[in-house]
């Protein structure tokens, strides 16, 4: 290709900055960050947003590359044929490559009474809609967290060593992801804060009140703040944009990223789905994700054959409160080694994490493609490699 290029970036969280500033590198190349917000959030200090210990933003000037155009919008359909955005405010973007990178927010909770009476906290502006419910309410009140994955346990803890009574129902096993010595770990630390635990299979939520939450079991707690941390979504953009995607609308895409019906589209973080076997939704994958988006998007501009991902994850990190936490080691596909590192050194670690993520977003934006730091998940290929042959099997039997 020659003459200079645009790409636009739809999403201005971990993967869309990453791949934007890695954009960069090519002087010939123009690139477009679309962003809701004229600020970025710093997702992983969300849970630290609902006590006030941490404003969980950070100006663009601080990770974004100068040469980035940042358009604050919202795109309301993506007119793949046309190459061109249709925006929230009525104007038109035109590309020559797209990265998608919507990232995710709350589940449709499908629960009676939730979506009315139950706070959500994945996104800056649901955290900031239940900052004041949370200030009107006593101290003494009743707060149940619903959802005992990492958010949930997070936002439960920082609510309980701010003094308030909390419940964790968890609609199953406390933290699902970790190893069985690092979930109890968690559960001591939690317990110490004096946040109520309810798990297993009568933990089930079944519908919520304005001022109670009725479990599986048969029981119904009182509740004056119930927050909904159960489960993420992705955007309709793409699906709405007549896109192929997977059963959460995330956008289906090859092991180069690149969408399974235009090569000029490509995919990063929460809402993309290689191969149909999508990445944990993280900031952790989403770092990962963004600059491989953009290597296929340079590698297109060059006539060359893009690479295959190459994704890998080494813990989990939890905070428990300021002055505890969990590094819970993992294999490279994401699950869960016995090794954990807990108490204060834990948090210790996890502040560094959450302190080095915008550090790392920042030296993306001064040097572009100057770190390659993903490693090598074997057992993914394994999976692919699983998932072909059961295609061509499934092919061979109906022909």
């Amino acid at each position: 290709m020659t003459g200079n290029t645009d790409v636009v970036v739809i999403g201005g969280g971990y993967a869309g900055v990453m791949a934007a500033n890695r954009l960069t590198q090519r002087d010939d190349v123009t690139v477009t960050l679309i962003n809701p917000r004229a600020t970025f959030v710093h997702r992983i200090r969300l849970h630290q947003l609902v006590v006030g210990s941490d404003d969980a933003v950070v100006e663009y000037r601080k990770v974004l590359a100068e040469g980035v155009r940042l358009v604050v919008d919202t795109v309301a359909r993506i007119d793949a044929a046309g190459r061109s955005l249709t925006l929230a405010s009525g104007g038109t973007v035109g590309y020559d490559y797209l990265v998608y990178a919507v990232g995710s927010g709350s589940a449709d909770p499908r629960v009676p009474g939730a979506a009315e009476f139950g706070y959500p906290v994945a996104t800056l502006e649901e955290v900031q809609r239940l900052r004041p419910v949370l200030d009107a309410a006593p101290a003494t009140a009743a707060v149940t967290v619903v959802g005992a994955g990492t958010t949930g346990i997070e936002t439960a803890a920082e609510l309980a060593e701010a003094g308030r009574s909390v419940t964790l129902v968890c609609g199953g096993v406390l933290g699902p992801s970790l190893h069985p010595r690092g979930r109890r770990s968690v559960a001591k630390q939690l317990a110490r804060l004096g946040v109520t635990v309810l798990e297993g299979p009568d933990s089930k939520v079944t519908a919520v009140a304005r001022d109670a939450v009725q479990l599986s079991g048969g029981c119904e707690l009182a509740s004056e703040v119930t927050i909904w941390t159960a489960g993420f979504g992705v955007p309709d953009l793409a699906a709405r944009s007549d896109l192929s995607t997977d059963a959460l609308g995330r956008l289906l895409t090859d092991e180069t990223l690149t969408s399974v019906d235009d090569e000029r589209i490509v995919a990063a973080g929460d809402s993309a789905a290689p191969s149909d076997l999508p990445l944990r939704m993280s900031c952790q994958a989403a770092v990962q994700l963004g600059p491989q988006a953009a290597e296929t998007v340079l590698s297109r501009i060059a006539g060359e054959q893009p690479a295959p991902i190459d994704v890998a994850f080494v813990s989990q990190c939890i905070s428990l409160g300021r002055r505890a936490g969990i590094l819970q080691l993992t294999s490279k596909d994401d699950t869960a080694k016995k090794y954990y590192l807990g108490g204060r050194p834990g948090a210790k670690i996890k502040e560094l994490i959450c302190k080095s993520v915008p550090w790392q977003l920042g030296y993306e934006a001064r040097k572009p493609g100057a770190r390659t730091w993903w490693a090598k998940d074997d057992k993914r290929r394994q999976l692919l490699q699983a998932k072909r042959g059961e295609a061509r099997a499934v092919a061979e039997r109906t022909a």
